[in-house]
């Protein structure tokens, strides 16, 4: 029997949200940035305001302003050659934190607290 992996399901990751969709928010993923899975946690980029990227553990050159943790992509994105509109949670919400996926620079317990207080800093519960 063949086996298959499944992809990340959009908005699998979010416990419970505001009502009237007051969690969520317009944003856009920049062109370059490549697949991005839902359930990602992101940064804001300060050069472009509504832009956002993985948010890297630390500031990166390009990305910079990123390295804080403000959102949560609601849905998977390709957005490796256009920019692409996306929903975001960006407030009043709960996500399960097994199910958040971070930047590859957050690869340890004490990098992923600190984006999990991050979020929480922005009204997002990583439980």
């Amino acid at each position: 029997m063949d086996s298959a992996t499944m992809q990340t399901r959009n908005l699998a990751f979010l416990l419970s949200e505001a009502a009237g969709r007051r969690s969520r928010a317009q944003a856009t993923i920049p062109s370059g940035t490549g697949k991005v899975p839902a359930g990602t946690v992101i940064g804001e980029l300060t050069a472009t305001s509504g832009s956002f990227v993985p948010s890297p553990n630390a500031e990166t050159v390009g990305v910079e302003g990123a390295e804080v943790a403000k959102a949560v992509l609601a849905y998977s994105v390709d957005a490796t050659t256009a920019d692409v509109e996306v929903t975001i949670i960006d407030r009043d919400a709960e996500a399960k934190l097994p199910m958040l996926t971070f930047d590859a620079s957050v690869d340890d317990e004490t990098k992923i607290a600190a984006k999990v207080a991050q979020l929480n800093a922005v009204g997002i519960r990583a439980r």
